[in-house]
């Protein structure tokens, strides 16, 4: 017996009152019959247990098929709940290839003193703790600052961010040991400008807004290397954009509401040597 897509909303539909919501698109830019629709059923629903507030979802393929445990790609949990003023939650995001490991996110937030932290760990096959990260937040005079310390317990990184906001300008500093990067956004007008900076590579974006529906955004890097982005407003949540990379590539994307097509043309000089495309629609039920 084969499962599909029409079973599986049946499931879900009866488990809860959560509505599942079903994308389509194309896969690897197959048109040659079903076989090159990918269809996902993602499903979401919440409830609670004394204090405790619960979400869980889970995301599967919806092609019929024989072999149920290759339907599920992605099974999450999360429970949150708050301790002694601390937002605490946690989330689980089982590892749906061989079921036997879950990535674990805990984060705990102290909104009257401004402070977070986050830790993201694996447990099930060699259980550890991947990261630890906490951030302490500043208000002056109108603007914010925040600092976070970080580190990576796989990498043994250990690095440091720092974000400045005063409302037009946004500055972001990274720093460790072996690197230092900074990302500095200021909007003015119509304009918006991004410059990110390290040793090793510089990259400035000038995005202008030329009227209510047309925006054109050029980047340079210190490589030379050149792109240019145009995106266009079609209203009622529609845009088209399209992104230049001479002697790269051509992408474009189209969003018209609930559908959302991609087109990737590979360059080769001016010579266009070929086309990945891939359509999307989201349905809700």
């Amino acid at each position: 017996m084969k499962f599909t897509a029409i079973a599986l909303l049946s499931i879900f539909g009866a488990a809860s009152a959560g509505t599942p919501q079903l994308s389509i698109s194309v896969r690897d830019g197959n048109f040659d019959g079903i076989d090159g629709l990918d269809p996902t059923l993602k499903w979401e629903a919440s409830s609670s247990t004394g204090d405790v507030d619960l979400t869980y979802g889970v995301e599967a393929a919806a092609r019929p098929t024989k072999d149920v445990a290759s339907l599920p790609r992605s099974i999450w949990g999360k429970a949150s709940t708050n301790i002694s003023g601390w937002g605490v939650s946690a989330r689980a995001d089982l590892d749906c290839d061989g079921f036997n490991s879950a990535d674990i996110e805990v984060n705990a937030d102290n909104e009257e003193n401004d402070m977070s932290v986050k830790l993201v760990a694996n447990v099930g096959g060699e259980s550890s703790v991947k990261s630890v990260e906490a951030t302490k937040g500043m208000d002056m005079d109108g603007a914010r600052l925040t600092v976070t310390p970080r580190l990576n317990l796989e990498d043994d990184d250990k690095d440091v961010v720092v974000t400045y906001n005063n409302g037009d300008t946004d500055v972001k500093l990274t720093a460790s040991a072996d690197n230092q990067e900074v990302e500095i956004s200021h909007s003015t007008g119509d304009t918006d400008i991004k410059l990110t900076a390290s040793i090793e590579s510089q990259e400035l974006t000038i995005s202008q807004k030329i009227d209510d529906t047309n925006r054109v955004a050029p980047t340079i890097n210190n490589s030379g290397e050149f792109s240019v982005e145009y995106e266009r407003t079609l209203g009622d949540d529609s845009s088209v954009t399209a992104t230049l990379k001479p002697n790269e590539s051509i992408d474009v994307e189209w969003k018209d509401d609930a559908w959302t097509a991609n087109v990737n043309m590979p360059l080769d000089g001016t010579e266009i040597t070929g086309a990945n495309v891939g359509i999307k629609r989201d349905v809700s039920f």
